[in-house]
């Protein structure tokens, strides 16, 4: 059950975590191979973390997913992006995305990345 005082973008990345772990109880050779594939994508190596982070925000705007969107939003904080950094790969996005790409990435990535940062302070 979400607690009532998680952000909201808590309960996203909550919604999420349950969502997976019911998805790895159903299936778990599939979400564990899942896990360790994108856990292998995100290492850092010629490209930082932060790097891919901000890339993958980039394509989750594209795709139009939310729960990504947030959650990379969040990838982009823990490693430390700038606000600057994040909205431009917000510009990314919209440049090859148009319209639909803006219109996610000026609410729900700027509503994250301030939701994420102001409940650190």
């Amino acid at each position: 059950m979400q607690e009532q005082n998680m952000t909201w973008t808590q309960n996203y990345l909550h919604d999420f975590k349950e969502g997976m772990g019911a998805f790895t109880d159903h299936m778990p050779e599939v979400a564990h191979k899942f896990s360790e594939f994108t856990e292998e994508c995100f290492k850092g190596g010629e490209i930082s973390k932060k790097e891919k982070q901000l890339m993958a925000l980039g394509i989750s705007i594209v795709a139009q997913d939310e729960y990504c969107m947030i959650y990379h939003t969040k990838g982009c904080v823990d490693q430390g992006a700038t606000e600057k950094e994040i909205l431009e790969a917000c510009g990314v996005s919209a440049a090859f995305g148009g319209g639909a790409a803006l219109s996610q990435a000026v609410t729900l990535v700027q509503d994250a990345y301030t939701d994420l940062t102001s409940s650190i302070n």
